[in-house]
């Protein structure tokens, strides 16, 4: 059965959400952006790209961004901020190794199969693209972790959970809107390699001492 575009419903409201209230945290989303995908020219493939908003850290970067996105109605922001075209991540509309490097910035908890998603990133890298995981710390963030102290985090039992659920720590947020799919820290590292991937680098940051994004930095073999 084919994954629901989740934002549809959402497009507007996400794109007014990520100019206002998340300012400070895309600010360090981005900055993970740049350190982990590096200058560079050609095209850069930004799956789950939504509306767009990672389009000028790429270009700032060098390099030529490309978006796919499941959801029309992000992609009518999306198209005014770099080129586009509908399709799942899992099934990429892009040739075997067509494009030099690859990210997926915010993106995973959208995705009910994300080790699929790696194996179609791999299929469409060039032998040694790069690869930029950017997404929520998968130990820190999600309806497993009171966030309530920022200093303090507590999580319960459901970390072990994968499947998809609305339950958010901050009501007004995406995830209580869209839900998210949990994808624990092992099954991620293990995605990116089982995917061929090398992985050359993680790194994790945030507010307060307990990070909550993480990001990797993987290469396809020559």
């Amino acid at each position: 059965m084919a994954t629901p575009a989740l934002y549809d419903a959402h497009a507007d409201w996400y794109e007014e959400y990520i100019g206002t209230a998340t300012e400070e945290y895309n600010r360090r989303v981005d900055g993970m952006l740049r350190d982990l995908l590096g200058g560079g020219t050609g095209g850069c493939l930004d799956v789950c790209c939504g509306t767009g908003a990672r389009a000028g850290v790429l270009r700032e970067l060098g390099w030529t961004p490309l978006g796919v996105d499941l959801s029309r109605g992000q992609l009518r922001y999306g198209v005014r901020r770099l080129p586009a075209a509908v399709g799942g991540a899992a099934a990429l509309p892009v040739r075997d190794g067509a494009v030099p490097a690859a990210v997926c910035v915010l993106g995973h908890t959208d995705l009910p199969d994300y080790p699929a998603v790696l194996r179609e990133v791999a299929r469409a890298l060039r032998p040694g693209g790069r690869f930029v995981h950017v997404g929520v710390h998968p130990c820190f963030v999600g309806a497993f972790a009171d966030r309530r102290d920022p200093t303090r985090i507590v999580v319960d039992e459901r970390y072990a959970e994968r499947d998809r659920t609305l339950d958010a720590w901050c009501p007004s947020g995406v995830r209580a809107r869209v839900g998210a799919w949990h994808v624990p820290v092992a099954d991620l590292v293990n995605a990116v390699t089982a995917a061929g991937l090398r992985l050359l680098r993680a790194a994790e940051a945030g507010p307060g001492g307990v990070p909550d994004i993480f990001g990797l930095l993987a290469t396809k073999g020559e």
